[in-house]
């Protein structure tokens, strides 16, 4: 394994030289603000609001009460892992670098294409869901046509707060991390004080599912979704690390974090949702059953109140989510992995942004509903429009979380060769619990992605098959022993400090 050697003690800037990269972008985020980009992209008022009904479907109560711990479980695991190598690695590549670096620039190029497919389906799935919330309080009729509308507004206007500069984002991802808690706390709360409630054993033993083909274990297992897809995206926190202070110590605490605090709210809210049901066949078949229990337990007024919290919720987990993956195409194509590189690696001079990124990643994110909405429109009677939203959560879910695995594999690897030692590791690390942590994350990870292109969700399996034999044909035609992985900008630290100099006029 190459890699430069890292010592205690230095400037992030001197770090980042040590990998062979200037500071282009502007190091301007503390470490809360790092966080708060993790904390609103995982946004429990985002996914577990929004596949509230897949999982209450699927499995009931008891996907709640049992499923929701039982994924934050298996998830911390993965955080700590990808904490680690967050430490020990700080540059925007993030899973790229460090897939590059202990497995070579096939494995970097491949870890880079999956981070990529799951961020850019997180983005559709957000503002796609948001457009779904947001339509109907503009009064407009709820049909596909309308959906998408919107869809494009919500992401011109992510993409433009993202062009403009990452202090204005920054600034937005903080109020949007207290927005988080609050907006819980207004959910559960109401709820808590003035909603007619059921026992608390209904969240452990009460089993319900709309899924008559298949059985009840299965159908539960499915609706495990639900909390997956909520939590991803956090590793934006390492997509994000050239803009942050004491990168190496606040990010992988951010990422770890997000996890653990979203877990515990996220559960706070579900369970009190979840305990307001008063008829769960009345409520599974609502076109939005969270909404739904809100005007049957405390009345439309309040349950329009409760549509516009979320709402604004998945408007900032979006722009965190633009944020995050334009920082990926932009360290990608810095290092040449993408069609026109050049172009997409640019770096504004008035905002120090990566503007082009910027919006090719909105314009990508825009195309990948618009695709499953064609395949839809070509094949009616296998395609139905309301498995659209639960296919492209389920190819985020597991674009991203392979993306997270194939490092986690690698350094398994190269613990066991005896590659990566103690040396390698960063500030933030897990010393004699790393390889234990790192297998069961590695385990999980290959659970969830066989599970989540299983019957109902085979339109996420053909997308995602589909997607991935292009990817692969692409790099076997054009891209097999062209591209070299990470490379360094400059050869020497005087080099780099003359491009920053030259960035800086």
């Amino acid at each position: 394994m190459s890699r430069p050697d890292r010592g205690g003690g230095t400037s992030d800037k001197a770090v980042l030289h040590r990998f062979g990269y200037a500071q282009e972008l502007l190091r301007d985020m503390g470490g809360f603000s790092n966080f708060a980009i993790s904390f609103s992209i995982i946004s429990i008022l985002t996914g577990a609001v929004t596949l509230y009904g897949v999982g209450l479907n699927a499995g009931g109560p008891l996907v709640m009460g049992i499923g929701w711990p039982l994924v934050t479980f298996f998830v911390l695991f993965v955080a700590a892992a990808m904490a680690e190598l967050a430490s020990a690695i700080p540059t925007s590549g993030a899973l790229y670098h460090w897939a590059s670096f202990l497995g070579g620039p096939a494995w970097g190029w491949l870890t880079a294409w999956l981070n990529l497919i799951g961020l850019i389906a997180a983005i559709a799935g957000i503002d796609y869901g948001c457009a779904q919330f947001l339509t109907p309080l503009l009064g407009l009729p709820e049909t596909p046509a309308n959906f998408t509308v919107v869809f494009g507004v919500l992401l011109l206007s992510h993409a433009v707060l993202n062009h403009i500069g990452i202090r204005t984002v920054a600034r937005l991802n903080d109020f949007s991390a207290w927005y988080h808690v609050a907006g819980v706390a207004i959910v559960v709360l109401a709820l808590a004080f003035f909603a007619p409630k059921q026992p608390v054993a209904y969240l452990f033993t009460k089993t319900f599912t709309t899924v008559t083909d298949k059985p009840y274990w299965f159908a539960f297992l499915g609706g495990l979704l639900q909390a997956q897809w909520t939590y991803t995206g956090y590793d934006a926190l390492a997509h994000t690390i050239e803009e942050t202070h004491n990168a190496r110590v606040s990010a992988p605490w951010g990422i770890y974090l997000s996890v653990a605090i979203s877990g515990f709210f996220g559960y706070l809210m579900l369970a009190f949702v979840t305990l307001a049901v008063k008829d769960l066949g009345a409520t599974s078949a609502a076109a939005n059953p969270f909404i739904y229990i809100f005007e049957q337990a405390l009345g439309s007024t309040f349950g329009r109140v409760v549509l516009w919290i979320v709402t604004l919720a998945m408007w900032f987990c979006g722009l965190s989510c633009v944020t995050s993956t334009s920082r990926m195409i932009f360290a990608f194509a810095r290092d040449r992995g993408l069609p026109l590189s050049a172009r997409w690696a640019r770096v504004s001079k008035r905002w120090r942004t990566p503007a082009a990124a910027v919006w090719l990643a909105a314009a990508l994110s825009f195309f990948l509903p618009c695709l499953i909405l064609g395949l839809v429109a070509l094949f009616p009677r296998r395609l139905d429009f309301s498995r659209l939203y639960p296919a492209v959560t389920g190819i985020s879910t597991i674009g991203l979380y392979l993306s997270y695995g194939i490092p986690l594999l690698l350094k398994l690897r190269a613990i066991r060769r005896g590659v990566w030692t103690e040396r390698a590791n960063g500030p933030w690390n897990l010393g004699n619990w790393s390889v234990p942590v790192n297998v069961v994350a590695v385990i999980w990870i290959a659970f969830i992605t066989v599970l989540f292109v299983l019957p109902p969700n085979e339109l996420t399996g053909c997308v995602f098959a589909g997607t991935l034999g292009v990817m692969l044909a692409f790099y076997f035609l054009r891209v097999r022993g062209r591209f070299r992985g990470p490379l360094r900008q400059a050869k020497s630290q005087e080099d780099l400090l003359l491009l920053e100099q030259e960035l800086e006029k």
